[in-house]
């Protein structure tokens, strides 16, 4: 009965120890933090938002608009971003909200110029020429995923996505 007793009381100890695991920098799972907001360089010009700026035009277009044109723009808000472990690298999978409803062709665009230690995207979607309804949060969320495999993660220390206006970044 001692050894019993007593192998159990050891048992618990060192169970009750492992908690500490969780949130160690050492446990593989806490690859990437939580995200959360990052502030994105403010336009140089003053713009008066009583007057439409052309990138809120782009989109109403006819339809004898040429199909080759990239239409898409950036997603008025960044509501969250993670991070999810795979065997091949990680997927980062963004959720957005759009200006009005029928957002669709959403992606994660690589930026041209990387800074060192940080991939960085832009979340893209294009809105139909016709006109939507604004609707509700819900009805305007929009997400996207993009895959990274191991050598695409080599050296990067934050990940970071960018709206319209505001952008979510993640570190290790």
């Amino acid at each position: 009965m001692r050894i019993t007793l007593g192998a159990f009381l050891v048992g618990t100890l060192v169970l009750s120890s492992c908690g500490g695991w969780r949130d160690s920098r050492v446990n593989p799972t806490n690859w990437f933090g939580k995200s959360r907001e990052a502030r994105i360089a403010a336009p140089v010009e003053t713009v008066n938002p009583l007057i439409p700026q052309d990138e809120d035009r782009v989109n109403l277009l006819g339809d004898d608009a040429e199909d080759a044109v990239d239409r898409s723009v950036p997603i008025a808000v960044i509501r969250d971003m993670e991070i999810s472990r795979t065997p091949i690298g990680a997927i980062v999978t963004v959720t957005g909200e759009a200006t009005r409803n029928g957002a669709y062709g959403a992606k994660l665009v690589a930026s041209e110029v990387q800074p060192d230690g940080v991939l960085e995207y832009t979340f893209r979607v294009t809105y139909p020429a016709r006109a939507t309804y604004p609707g509700t949060e819900a009805t305007r969320a929009v997400r996207a995923a993009v895959t990274l495999t191991h050598q695409d993660l080599v050296g990067v220390r934050s990940i970071r996505v960018i709206g319209r206006d505001n952008a979510r970044e993640s570190r290790r």
